[in-house]
């Protein structure tokens, strides 16, 4: 019988291997060195693990290859194989939902993205759609890995592969916390939501030393790709928040609105704000004029529960509000025009933004109301060669598109194409209200005067006194509050105070809807 000499150094015995393992996990949870931790915190940022500890459940987290390393050689890659190659893959819960995560740690080769390190993101994203939970990625990464070459680059391939294949089939939400360069930004831009943080995040596809040697302009990070310029002029955020531990709780927050995949419905939470409660500050809230502005935010915020609700792209195309909140406890989506912003018309950022949120709500199962105050679409040169034709189609497509319920209430005005664009019962919402001091119409009345009666007004003696009495006549004939409910194109006209009991009341007819649709491989969205 041969007897193996033991490797000087190595445990003889089980206790002893466990405590060799207990040391490398603590070695791999430790990070490379004080030093670099300090670094971090220096730049105000917190380290990957105290992020994962922000959004997941205390004590739930379970890490995925935490002794992964490397195994790349050259430009002395050989003699520096720290474990988690710089990511920390894993799952916990967040109010006790199972929640896949990974975040790339910074104090690691900068949270550069090597093979290991895509070969672990691929293996949690795989992990993510086979259990049906959402997937938080938590990026703070200075791109590809420069000495793996290639190598790298195609571990972001596969990475915007699985985003794609994700895409509406489990929530997934990118939070940025550091620069996000070059390719590495278009895995945020496939994902449903994005969270930067304003000074210590940015995104860009070329730097602004590479937008300096091109084009001669001069531009800070911030200024170029900053939390500020996506959430406001870009619209690649959709939420941007002063520090990291807010945005986190942000995070947690969006998540107890979505369900976990698109097989199950969003997360019910009971409410002790009574469905049957009246909403009579609705009736001084929203003037009968249809030229005097008000705030649509506190519309929302009388019909929800508890007044709370949580705005999407809220700095975006302001002219239109999209936003998550609860009816009784269910989860709805909420498009509105806002009177406060450009009078509430559609344009091609607003057709934008209310689009990708309809999309986002039918893809997982959301209910859909649209509160509608608009004007028409943004006349103008730079419309029309920017193509608002094409981006206004985008939002026409989403709405014919979307199966789950719709309901639509006209608040005041709703005329020409941009009333049948916002889910009019022509494009199939299910339930289609109005108030009593709405007007529908082609356009205004004013506007269709002048078509009209141009030649009894050119030829009056009194112009003037003729318009307003054509405008007058026009008003009474085609825009009264009932023309609408008379043909059937509106299903009733409410008491605004009853708004909120109308909703609830119609959700819950809705809840079973099913809807059958042609089969096809995919549609062709307008671009």
């Amino acid at each position: 019988m041969t007897v193996v000499d033991e490797i000087p150094g190595e445990p003889s015995d089980t206790r002893g291997r466990v405590a060799e393992l207990l040391a490398l996990r603590e070695q791999a949870r430790r990070g490379p060195s004080d030093r670099a931790t300090e670094a971090q915190h220096a730049k105000g940022k917190l380290t990957a693990r105290e992020r994962i500890a922000l959004l997941l459940d205390e004590g739930s987290f379970k890490e995925v290859e935490q002794l992964r390393r490397h195994r790349a050689t050259g430009f002395g890659l050989e003699a520096k194989k720290p474990y988690t190659d710089g990511v920390i893959t894993g799952w916990g819960t967040v109010e006790g939902r199972t929640v896949f995560v990974y975040a790339h740690d910074f104090r690691i080769f900068g949270g550069a993205l090597g093979e290991a390190h895509a070969t672990k993101i691929h293996k949690i994203m795989d992990m993510a759609i086979s259990a049906g939970a959402p997937l938080v990625s938590l990026n703070d990464g200075a791109g590809a890995r420069i000495q793996e070459g290639v190598s790298a680059l195609a571990g972001y391939g596969g990475i915007f592969q699985r985003n794609t294949r994700a895409s509406g089939v489990i929530p997934q939400i990118s939070v940025m916390l550091g620069p996000c360069a070059g390719g590495a930004a278009y895995s945020p831009a496939l994902t449903d939501f994005v969270f930067m943080v304003r000074e210590t995040s940015q995104m860009f596809i070329t730097g602004p030393d590479v937008v300096k040697a091109v084009t001669g302009e001069e531009i800070t990070q911030n200024g170029l790709g900053g939390a500020d310029v996506h959430a406001e002029t870009s619209g690649v955020a959709h939420f941007a928040y002063d520090d990291e531990e807010t945005c986190i709780a942000e995070v947690r927050y969006l998540i107890g609105m979505l369900p976990s995949n698109n097989r199950e419905n969003p997360p019910v939470v009971p409410s002790d704000d009574p469905a049957d409660r009246r909403g009579d500050v609705l009736l001084d809230l929203v003037p009968a004029d249809g030229n005097r502005p008000y705030d649509m935010h506190k519309v929302i915020e009388e019909l929800v529960d508890d007044g709370d609700f949580l705005e999407v792209h809220e700095r975006w195309a302001r002219n239109i509000v999209c936003a998550l909140a609860r009816l009784d406890g269910q989860v709805v989506g909420i498009v509105a025009n806002q009177p406060q912003a450009l009078a509430g018309v559609l344009d091609i950022e607003a057709s934008e933004k209310a689009a990708r949120f309809v999309q986002m709500c039918d893809a997982f199962n959301i209910p859909i109301i649209t509160l509608l105050d608009v004007p028409g679409f943004l006349p103008g040169v730079d419309q029309e060669h920017g193509g608002i034709i094409r981006h206004g189609a985008k939002l026409l497509y989403a709405y014919c598109n979307a199966t789950v319920p719709r309901i639509s209430l006209i608040l005041r005005k709703a005329y020409g194409g941009a009333y049948i664009v916002m889910d009019s019962q022509s494009i199939g919402a299910d339930l289609t209200y109005a108030w009593p001091t709405n007007e529908i119409a082609v356009m205004g009345a004013e506007g269709a005067a002048n078509v009209i009666f141009r030649r009894q007004i050119a030829d009056a003696e009194d112009p003037e006194a003729m318009r307003a009495r054509m405008v007058k006549e026009y008003k009474a004939e085609l825009m009264h509050p009932y023309y609408a409910a008379e043909r059937g194109l509106v299903d009733d006209v409410i008491d605004p105070a009853e708004t909120r009991e109308v909703l609830i009341a119609s959700l819950a007819m809705l809840r079973n809807k099913h809807a059958d649709l042609p089969s096809r491989k995919h549609g062709n969205p307008p671009q």
